[in-house]
């Protein structure tokens, strides 16, 4: 009776599983906060991607962790960068595979801040035009590589304007862009920092991501990003953001996707660890809680469990 009345239902279909390629490694390396979560070199990367995908998982979500870093990014639109190999491995073996890259420059910078960024005693001025135009080039070296869905997620102003004109002026018209447009100044991100080697190395990201406290402009952002061309949005973090989740969907009824982030999982798979939780239950009522706020799509890193539960 209890599913015959049931209003939200979860899918494989509904998970994107973000995955991190480096090319500094030849063997998996475990993050040890982020449990069953690695860094790949790039054959593993392969193999975790189409494993996913013969379980149901439509998407990944593409971070590239470099070799060389600089105050330039310069490694972020090398067109032979490890992001850019790695979207071309990944079409190769499994074409309909959606690989969407996280575009942003804080894995490609020296100091790991999200665009070129000038330091005034230990702050950290992010210099915003200069970044959204090195951003619009990295967005368009993932096109040239075959990405599916390009996901600026830097919170620079303007960007979206930027890439979707660099894209179209490439000849890439039907790349679509799924904006990071709220995207919160969150404490549950740490556990991606250590895997995606990407912590600040002075100051901290306040000055572009938004004040966790402001909801109406997470709207503001979200319809700026709509207006200058973005196809689907995404609302980061998840859990503690429902009821922005649900705001966007609400107002705007465009695709509208969640990212439940590294603090959140890190924090259930511990609980999970200690017997304290139960894995299964909670992650299923936690997406449940998302598609139920209004999210289309959920980017977790639990993607291929929740996929072979739900088969």
């Amino acid at each position: 009776m209890r599913s015959l009345v049931r209003e939200t239902e979860l899918h494989p279909g509904d998970f994107i599983l973000p995955l991190f390629v480096s090319e500094k490694i030849s063997l998996p390396v475990p993050v040890a906060s982020m449990p069953g979560v690695s860094q790949l070199p790039l054959a593993d990367l392969i193999k975790e991607a189409v494993a996913a995908h013969s379980e149901g998982v439509p998407a990944v979500l593409l971070f590239g962790i470099p070799t060389h870093k600089d105050e330039e990014a310069s490694s972020a639109y090398d067109d032979n960068g490890i992001v850019q190999q790695a979207v071309r491995a990944l079409k190769a073996a499994c074409p309909s595979l959606i690989v969407i890259t996280d575009v942003c420059l804080c894995e490609f910078m020296s100091h790991g801040h999200c665009g070129i960024t000038h330091f005034e005693n230990q702050t950290a001025h992010v210099l915003n035009d200069p970044s959204v135009a090195l951003l619009a080039r990295t967005a368009v070296s993932h096109a040239r590589a075959g990405a599916d869905i390009v996901a600026p997620s830097d919170m620079m102003d303007g960007r979206i304007g930027a890439m979707r004109a660099a894209l179209d002026l490439a000849g890439f018209h039907d790349t679509p862009i799924l904006s990071y447009a709220a995207k919160f100044a969150s404490a549950f991100y740490g556990p991606f920092r250590d895997v995606a080697e990407s912590a600040p190395s002075a100051g901290d990201r306040r000055g572009y991501q938004m004040d966790a406290a402001n909801g109406n402009e997470a709207l503001r952002e979200v319809s700026l990003d709509l207006e200058e061309g973005a196809d689907m949005v995404l609302v980061k973090p998840g859990l503690p953001y429902l009821d922005i989740i649900h705001r966007v969907k609400e107002r705007f009824g465009v695709p509208t996707f969640a990212y439940h982030v590294s603090g959140e999982f890190a924090m259930l798979k511990a609980a999970a660890a200690q017997g304290w939780l139960d894995e299964k239950a909670c992650l299923l009522e936690t997406m449940t809680a998302f598609r139920r706020a209004g999210a289309d799509r959920i980017v977790t890193y639990a993607a291929r469990d929740l996929a072979r539960w739900l088969a």
